[in-house]
């Protein structure tokens, strides 16, 4: 393979980035952009699972540290959904005009997934395909509940930020805030190409239910879960991957 270390700015903000392609490379060839989720990084090895694949049916990869994130710019208490969402226009920017790129597909897990949902349904008519893992589309919907990760806050008394105990994190309250105010759905309906979701069964952060019940907002979807599986696919994240794979060889 051949492997680029790059900096991606959105602004001024410096995002960490790895670009990968096959060893025979072609001179144009399809780009995956792969989203990390909320506390994750480019480097998980799901992620990686997926790019391999990627790599096998002569795709590009391009995998990226967000905003308060893995190597990138940012505090993760300062991070927020929209400076993620605008971190992905600026990728996707960077990406059309690398000389090779002949279409780009956008993979994301869990916020990530939220993220290239999102990213698909505004840059709709440059996006040949969009894939979902584990997505943790309802992050909105649970704040405006005054929910999010399963930790309570009031959602008209918004603290100044919310103590993460299983990272050992601290969110800012803004992150709170913004989020009552995107309303998923009636957004990622606007794209209208292909969708694939894979999502684990047994996934506790981000229960399966939640990906049937986003289906009804796309034209052309499928979902592939993976039996016995977590948030993470630590058990199966070769099944996953081959399911983005294959997914992937049939709309490249």
């Amino acid at each position: 393979m051949i492997k680029e270390y790059l900096d991606i700015y959105d602004g001024t903000i410096r995002l960490d980035a790895v670009l990968t392609k096959p060893e025979a490379a072609k001179e144009k060839m399809p780009l995956c952009i792969i989203i990390h989720g909320f506390t994750g990084q480019k480097d998980e090895d799901h992620l990686m699972a997926v790019e391999r694949e990627v790599l096998s049916i002569g795709m590009a990869s391009l995998r990226v540290d967000m905003y308060g994130h893995g190597k990138s710019d940012g505090e993760f208490r300062d991070h927020t959904l929209s400076k993620w969402f605008l971190n992905l226009l600026a990728i996707v920017d960077y990406a059309e005009k690398l000389d090779f790129v002949d279409g780009i597909f956008l993979c994301g897990h869990s916020q990530g997934g939220l993220t290239v949902m999102m990213g698909a349904a505004m840059l709709r008519d440059r996006i040949r395909g969009l894939i979902p893992m584990s997505p943790a589309w309802f992050i909105p919907d649970q704040a405006r509940g005054g929910s999010v990760l399963g930790l309570p806050f009031d959602e008209n008394h918004i603290p100044e930020e919310i103590y993460l105990p299983d990272s050992g994190l601290t969110l800012g309250g803004r992150y709170l805030r913004e989020a009552q105010l995107i309303f998923v759905k009636e957004a990622v309906s606007r794209y209208e190409g292909p969708v694939l979701i894979v999502h684990g069964e047994e996934d506790k952060s981000v229960p399966y239910h939640y990906s049937e019940e986003i289906l009804s907002c796309y034209q052309d979807v499928e979902l592939v879960p993976i039996p016995g599986d977590t948030h993470c696919f630590d058990h199966h994240a070769d099944q996953a991957a081959r399911a983005v794979r294959e997914w992937l060889e049939k709309e490249k």
